[in-house]
């Protein structure tokens, strides 16, 4: 179309070094953070070959790009996690050079993959994430859009590393530092109102020069940056390598950087103190102050005190439908238990025919959707295990997993169960309160629990023929015990990706 040509001048444009080496065909997808492109190189033996170019919004953190970039350096290449071959940059403008693997739109194939081939897929999603786990990436964003899949030549790759964040022990040094600078930039972003139970309102502003000069230097230090970051295509298709070039500047600036954050805060905080008198504005400065108690608890209404409280800050990077219980509670503490769950989220709806299988508006009503198959006791106790309080005004059952996939996927010939199993119930339409230490939002969460319930209720759309079952009549325990220590509402105890690979559902694919 008109629209893509144009981006794809305005790319040529913005990175005038490709002109020299790709062709642009068109644009095959479109995100939050980047576009990506189709290209064909020239290669020095004559022949094309396709490239995918993706093309980082220019507004993109340097540490973010360039942490990425280490993502793939690192842990790409191999195991089913997509590489990197080169990196081009001008300005501002940052574009990653990929291989090409023409892939399968999942929503099209689903419904027409064996049992098989879902098996294979699984393996092979677990290999790409054990190879990111074991360097200490946590990717945050595992779905099925960015898990390619070839059908044809049983190929796969795992992309897109724009959210991903390290462990503690992470093996990505740029991951380290780009996780401390979003932690410091969420302090420094926290609600500037705070309200006291005696009615005094403080507003923690910075004034106008100290926003605009650490704009200006924000925006020096990025050029700064970027001007490091730099991979071109040498002699004989070599890349030079990147590491060499920009970690020991990068990991300077970032110290710089912390300084400069850290005095900021301090402005601030001093700023805040002075708004008011002396002792009431060192309190709300602090927080909530110790001798308030709270008197909304268990009701439908957020009281002052409540309000006072500072934001708690925790990652919620993600995509709705294939967040974990602890991100969707705001657990300061996350590990790669959250790529298993949203694993686990890809598995239900291939085993199920349902995509996406979870859709909310927001993350109570997504919390809300989790206990209607995994049970609303059942989440509430294993909150408690990483130091959160859930309500819920009712109780829904917990439900048999391959009683409801079969029944979505229209295939109930099966009889087969565990006996560790729990009967399946049917989830009662009315609206789930949920509440999570501040908020709820009943009339929300009982449309989207309706929704959910129509979806399991089944509307003999996927029915599947009996002469052309693939498989699906003759589903094993296995693939339903996998399942259930995948959407392990506890992050503690969920499996991991090393030791999915050796479940007994893989025990004829060994790697």
């Amino acid at each position: 179309t008109a629209g893509i040509k144009k981006d794809i001048e305005k790319l040529y444009e913005a990175v005038p070094q490709l002109v020299n080496v790709f062709k642009i065909k068109e644009k095959i997808g479109e995100g939050t953070f980047s576009s990506v492109y189709l290209a064909t190189a020239q290669l020095q033996t004559g022949c094309e070959e396709k490239m995918a170019l993706k093309h980082l919004i220019p507004t993109s953190h340097p540490l973010r790009i360039a942490a990425e970039l280490q993502c793939l350096t690192v842990a790409g290449g191999q195991d089913n996690v997509m590489g990197v071959k080169y990196c081009f940059r001008k300005n501002d403008h940052v574009v990653i050079v990929m291989p090409y693997l023409e892939h399968e739109s999942f929503l099209d194939i689903l419904n027409s993959l064996s049992f098989e081939e879902v098996r294979e897929y699984m393996f092979n999603l677990f290999k790409a994430l054990r190879r990111i786990h074991h360097f200490g990436i946590v990717h945050r964003d595992v779905k099925p859009s960015n898990f390619l899949y070839n059908r044809r030549l049983k190929e796969y790759a795992l992309v897109d590393f724009g959210l991903a964040q390290g462990t503690p022990d992470t093996k990505i040094e740029l991951l380290k530092t780009a996780q401390s600078e979003d932690q410091q930039g969420s302090c420094s972003q926290s609600n500037p109102n705070i309200a006291l139970g005696n009615g005094v309102s403080v507003s923690v502003t910075a004034p106008k020069q100290i926003a605009q000069q650490s704009a200006s230097k924000a925006s020096d230090k990025r050029s700064s940056l970027l001007s490091k970051i730099q991979i071109k295509q040498g002699r004989g298709g070599k890349v030079l390598s990147l590491f060499s070039l920009i970690l020991l500047h990068l990991m300077k600036q970032s110290k710089m950087m912390d300084v400069s954050s850290r005095k900021l805060i301090t402005k601030k905080k001093i700023i805040s103190t002075k708004t008011v008198s002396n002792g009431v504005g060192r309190k709300a400065a602090s927080g909530c102050p110790s001798n308030l108690t709270c008197d909304c608890y268990a009701t439908d209404r957020v009281c002052s005190v409540c309000l006072s409280r500072c934001q708690q800050v925790a990652p919620r990077a993600g995509t709705p439908g294939f967040r974990a219980p602890e991100v969707l509670t705001k657990c300061p503490t996350q590990t790669t238990a959250i790529d298993m769950w949203s694993a686990g989220i890809v598995f239900l709806s291939l085993l199920s025919g349902r995509y996406p299988f979870y859709k909310a508006s927001d993350d109570l009503t997504a919390l809300a959707q989790i206990m209607t198959v995994r049970g609303s006791r059942e989440t509430i106790q294993a909150a408690k295990t990483f130091g959160k309080s859930v309500l819920c005004t009712q109780v829904v059952p917990a439900q048999n997993l391959r009683t409801l996939c079969e029944k979505l996927r229209g295939t109930n010939s099966s009889c087969n169960r565990s006996q560790g199993d729990v009967p399946s119930k049917s989830v009662n339409n009315s609206a789930l309160p949920v509440e999570i230490d501040k908020q709820c939002a009943p009339e929300t969460l009982g449309k989207e629990i309706q929704h959910l319930k129509s979806c399991q209720e089944g509307d003999g759309a996927s029915e599947i023929k009996a002469t052309d079952m693939k498989g699906w009549d003759q589903v094993p325990d296995e693939a339903y015990d996998l399942l259930d220590k995948l959407l392990d509402l506890n992050p503690a105890t969920r499996i991991t990706a090393k030791e999915a690979l050796l479940h007994p559902f893989f025990k004829d694919i060994r790697l």
